[in-house]
């Protein structure tokens, strides 16, 4: 880091926190400090959301995913613009006209307080892990890229939030927000235009996307069906449609961002657009990566793209057959990039049949390269340990650490900073409001009043706030930190997902019916991720446990209430 840099990370750290403070003055009662006394604009409702969502690990962890497996991962989004025009048409009237805190309040209008604690009790788990993971995601990435302890990273990260969220409360994290997504665009959008300039001379945009396409990163749509395979349109559209739906509609972190809007259009407004913009944001996210790629076709990538890992095997025991492969390494790049000249020759003033195979000729040439990072990683594995062997994450800060110009670098960590700082702080918001309405209002103390409720709120953002420090501090490696957020919400999605749909839906649907459908749901869940993932028994894409979820909430549901109706004498709901 030089300088500028350090000056550009400063100057906007600090215009975060007072903008955070100046905004959000003036909240006297809960309403005020949990939900903005609902009186934010559509615009600033929709840049919240899609901050909330654009956390840190989208910026580091997603263009790694492009350079790795191509731009397939975009699929995983297919769903959402359809899940936002449900909900606007079923959530977002509901919750408006009930004037709830939370959704899970609307749970007990509907059914009843046991099932509304069962899914604020799944919420405070899931984002409660989900809070510590945005903290430590880009605290452990910028720890090893930039030499800093992970301890004073994930404090400094989650110390800024606190101070504006503890102080301004929701109305500050809404305006944070907004002018974070702003720096994150602005900062991305350089970078990419960096990008295509440090190609070699004679290489452009449309070269890069030849060379992008004719390595297969440029796989956006796959039609093919299959249960395994984590990103096709199927799994997108329908797995991808349930996680939203689960995410926007029953998450809080995300329904309390269109509770703060003026009216139900405003907070539909918000929504809608965040349904049109979050696929083509995504996409270009990820075509960033697959320009990353292309880059280093020309320029040699290291070996493993973790520092600190790949120094720490070199002076172990292992340290001369991974000496080896970096040399063998050097090798195959050379080859690869011979071929690659030949593969933009070919295209320029070749015959189809000269580019199809000089085409051939470069994906065997890769697949070489690849073959000798992944008998890295395995070494690395062995040597560190599981969690030390994906380099995934660490991808594109290392290409900005080393090529990107004074100033811009500083840029990108302020954006890495800026979204980290505006998921964990929706994150933070979220799981005090619960806390307060759903657990401490509802169960602890019933009869406080106003300036009680509001420095409790205050109290529990800032000890979530320090349970994501502590949390960040000793969470281990968790492989493509984008796939583990996303698996970790598809654990929980499903169960609420189906709670509330049954909520929305089916009128007549009792609350213990409800309930042991919740329950059955989480537990079937848990057990087909361990299954999967801890035995091995069958390969299940992650995308769909939202969809199992869901779908046995239904069946023990309408299982539960039909033989209660049936005892009684009544017709099964409908």
């Amino acid at each position: 880091m030089r300088t500028l840099d350090w000056i550009v990370l400063g100057l906007t750290l600090l215009s975060i926190v007072f903008y955070g403070i100046y905004k959000g003055r003036g909240s006297r009662n809960i309403k005020g400090f949990l939900l903005a006394d609902r009186q934010m604009r559509w615009y600033t409702v929709a840049f919240s959301i899609m901050a909330t969502q654009a956390s840190a690990i989208t910026f580091t962890s997603t263009p790694g995913q492009a350079y790795t497996d191509g731009m397939r991962f975009v699929q995983y989004y297919f769903g959402l613009p359809i899940a936002m025009v449900i909900l606007c048409v079923t959530a977002v009237p509901i919750f408006h006209k009930l004037g709830v805190f939370t959704a899970y309040e609307y749970l007990e209008h509907r059914f009843d307080v046991k099932t509304r604690t069962l899914t604020s009790a799944i919420f405070l788990v899931s984002r409660g892990l989900g809070a510590g993971m945005t903290i430590y995601a880009p605290s452990v990435i910028l720890s090893v890229m930039l030499g800093w302890d992970i301890r004073l990273t994930s404090t400094l990260i989650g110390g800024i939030v606190i101070i504006y969220t503890t102080s301004g409360g929701v109305k500050a994290v809404n305006w944070t927000d907004f002018q974070q997504l702003l720096i994150i665009m602005f900062g991305m959008c350089v970078a990419f235009v960096m990008t295509i300039a440090l190609l070699p001379k004679g290489i452009g945009f449309v070269d890069a996307l030849h060379v992008a396409g004719g390595m297969g990163k440029l796989n956006l749509v796959d039609f093919s069906f299959d249960l395994s395979n984590k990103y096709n349109f199927w799994s997108g559209i329908i797995g991808g449609l349930f996680v939203a739906l689960a995410y926007f509609g029953t998450d809080q972190s995300q329904v309390q961002r269109y509770l703060t809007g003026q009216s139900i259009t405003q907070s539909r407004l918000g929504l809608i657009f965040n349904g049109m913009a979050k696929v083509p944001m995504q996409f270009f996210i990820l075509l960033l990566g697959a320009m990353v790629f292309v880059f280093y076709q020309f320029e040699q990538p290291p070996l493993f793209f973790n520092p600190v890992e790949s120094a720490n095997v070199k002076e172990s025991s292992a340290g001369k057959v991974y000496s080896l492969l970096e040399q063998q390494h050097a090798v195959v790049f050379r080859e690869k990039e011979l071929r690659l000249r030949t593969y933009l020759e070919a295209r320029k003033s070749g015959s189809p049949g000269q580019v199809e195979q000089a085409q051939a000729s470069l994906v065997e040439s890769q697949s070489r390269v690849d073959q000798v990072h992944a008998e890295a990683a395995r070494i690395v594995r062995e040597t560190r340990g599981s969690a030390a062997g994906n380099d995934t994450n660490y991808i594109f800060l290392s290409f900005v650490m080393k090529y990107l110009p004074a100033g811009l670098v500083g840029l990108v960590l302020a954006c890495i900073f800026a979204a980290t700082m505006s998921s964990s702080s929706s994150e933070l918001s979220a799981l005090a409001t619960c806390s307060i309405v759903d657990v401490y209002k509802r169960h602890v103390k019933t009869d406080g009043d106003e300036t009680h409720y509001l420095n409790i709120s205050r109290i529990m953002m800032a000890g979530w706030g320090v349970y994501g420090i502590v949390f960040a501090q000793f969470a281990g490696g968790l492989g493509s930190l984008v796939e583990a957020v996303n698996i970790m919400g598809s654990l929980f999605y499903g169960t609420m997902l189906g709670i509330f749909l049954l909520a929305f839906y089916f009128k007549r649907m009792g609350g213990t019916a409800t309930f042991w459908g919740g329950v059955v749901s989480q537990v079937t869940v848990l057990g087909l991720f361990a299954l999967e993932y801890i035995l091995k028994m069958f390969s299940l894409s992650w995308l769909w446990y939202p969809v199992v979820g869901c779908g046995v909430v239904f069946a023990v549901a309408l299982l539960v209430d039909g033989i209660s109706n049936l005892r009684a004498g009544r017709s099964i709901p409908a």
